[in-house]
């Protein structure tokens, strides 16, 4: 038996959606999913209607998992209509309500995070830092579109003191959509960079969507922008133009309104020394990688927004870790000893791929006896015409970084395989299923293994093998 205070009523749920009913339902939820294999007890499930799935197929299997009730466009063949199912004229529409709905009953503070890159990393870290200062709520794990982004704030509880919505994008005008239901209080812009050129015709473009996050906050509010960002100008000119309140700046320029002084590794940790709108903090976060300190900085520039307790935020980042697959680094048996695995298999673009084998080379020089360094590669997708060239542009970097040897998987990719010195050239395959035993039949103890590309090429594959092994070989 649930005794939490529920998230909504059905009568709830149907003044928000205007839904249809038989009978009057009393009965409460506890969450909201669009997933029918992973409803649990006493949850609202909403049959959506994709491309290649029909979730109202899957009704009567939410309903033997415990679904409290559901929300139809119609009501299935083979289910008998009570007062656990609520019809709708369009479920997307419904769930868009019902988020809507939550955001209206909410008085916590919002926080907008987007950006090319660090997003999901963003709004974990302020998940951590926020959580020191009062109860927190955020996405889970990268719900971020017109479907996650309502289903988010659908789970939202009315009384939580602050809440982190994530907002992603792949075309002019989605985020000012997913703004205007978030309707944040202050909106965090990691970074701008070359990604989803294939669907912009310059990184100008992908700024200017970016910066779609400001529609929504109602002319006030803060903006937390990248000092050291190319586009940093243009983005301050559109959060003036939105007649916000202000603007912090954050970045390891002195300009920077919050600024990284000095960044440094002790062990697997860094430390950070920063002044954040005029406070000198010194502290640790539980991550290695310059970017997460960086990172660090404008999630403290948003504390300083929101106007709660810096020294508590800033001393909980040292709980911090990496989300799965987004760096996270784990120790794993080999034949004779153990290796370092760093996951970053989830998401990959030129410039975030630069910063993992910056990471690699800052986590290789705090080993002793030196590691061998092993980059296992896939496509970067949605790179538009340039994709070729842009992963041969990752040659240098991997030269420069003192990277042992490279393993590719991928159309892509092989350019880039192509373009390295012959002794850096580890084994190349077409698909990363293929590449995988090749890794696994060359892995040796005190390796330290980064696997990386994005989501579409499938090196999670590659992950999983290295793991596989791992277990084998206790």
């Amino acid at each position: 038996m649930n005794h939490q205070t529920p998230l909504w009523t059905a009568r709830d749920v149907v003044a928000a959606t205007s839904a249809q009913v038989s009978g009057v339902p009393t009965w409460v939820v506890h969450g909201v999913s669009i997933d029918s294999r992973s409803v649990k007890v006493g949850e609202l499930f909403v049959a959506l209607k994709g491309e290649h799935m029909d979730g109202h197929d899957y009704v009567g299997a939410a309903l033997q998992a415990g679904a409290s009730g559901v929300l139809v466009s119609h009501v299935p063949a083979g289910i008998v209509a009570d007062d656990r199912i609520l019809v709708v004229e369009n479920t997307v529409k419904a769930l868009e309500q019902l988020g809507v709905a939550a955001r209206a009953r909410c008085a916590a503070k919002i926080i907008g995070v987007t950006g090319s890159v660090g997003k999901t990393g963003c709004k974990e870290m302020l998940k951590m830092a926020l959580g020191a200062c009062g109860k927190v709520y955020a996405t889970s794990g990268n719900l971020n579109n017109h479907y996650g982004v309502p289903l988010s704030l659908a789970n939202m509880p009315a009384d939580c003191d602050y809440a982190i919505m994530e907002m992603g994008m792949n075309h002019a005008g989605e985020i000012s959509m997913l703004s205007h239901w978030v309707r944040p209080h202050v909106s965090v812009i990691t970074t701008v960079e070359a990604v989803h050129l294939e669907f912009f015709d310059s990184v100008t473009g992908i700024a200017d969507a970016k910066a779609e996050i400001f529609d929504g906050m109602g002319e006030s509010g803060v903006a937390i922008l990248n000092a050291d960002n190319a586009h940093f100008k243009r983005l301050q000119k559109h959060a003036d133009r939105k007649g916000l309140d202000r603007v912090l700046s954050f970045g390891t320029r002195d300009s920077a309104t919050c600024q990284m002084r000095q960044y440094s590794t002790e062990g697997l940790e860094s430390v950070v020394e920063a002044v954040i709108a005029g406070t000198p903090l010194r502290y640790r976060i539980g991550a290695i990688g310059k970017h997460w300190g960086l990172m660090s900085v404008a999630v403290l520039a948003a504390v300083e927004a929101l106007e709660a307790d810096l020294a508590k935020a800033a001393q909980a980042l040292s709980q911090f870790s990496e989300p799965a697959g987004r760096g996270k680094i784990d120790q794993l048996k080999v034949a004779g000893g153990h290796l370092r695995l760093i996951d970053d298999a989830y998401n990959a673009s030129p410039i975030s791929m630069q910063t993992a084998f910056e990471k690699m080379a800052l986590v290789r020089d705090s080993i002793t006896p030196r590691p061998r360094t092993l980059a296992i590669l896939g496509d970067m997708l949605e790179l538009g015409g340039d994709s070729a060239d842009l992963h041969v542009g990752l040659a240098p970097t991997l030269v420069n970084s003192q990277i042992d040897l490279v393993f590719a998987a991928g159309t892509f990719m092989k350019h880039l395989y192509d373009a390295l010195p012959e002794d850096l050239r580890g084994d190349y395959d077409a698909t990363a299923s293929g590449l995988a035993p090749k890794v696994v039949g060359r892995l040796q103890a005190n390796d330290l293994v980064l696997v990386k590309g994005s989501n579409g090429s499938r090196m999670r594959e590659v992950v999983n093998a290295i793991r596989d092994n791992a277990k084998h070989a206790e």
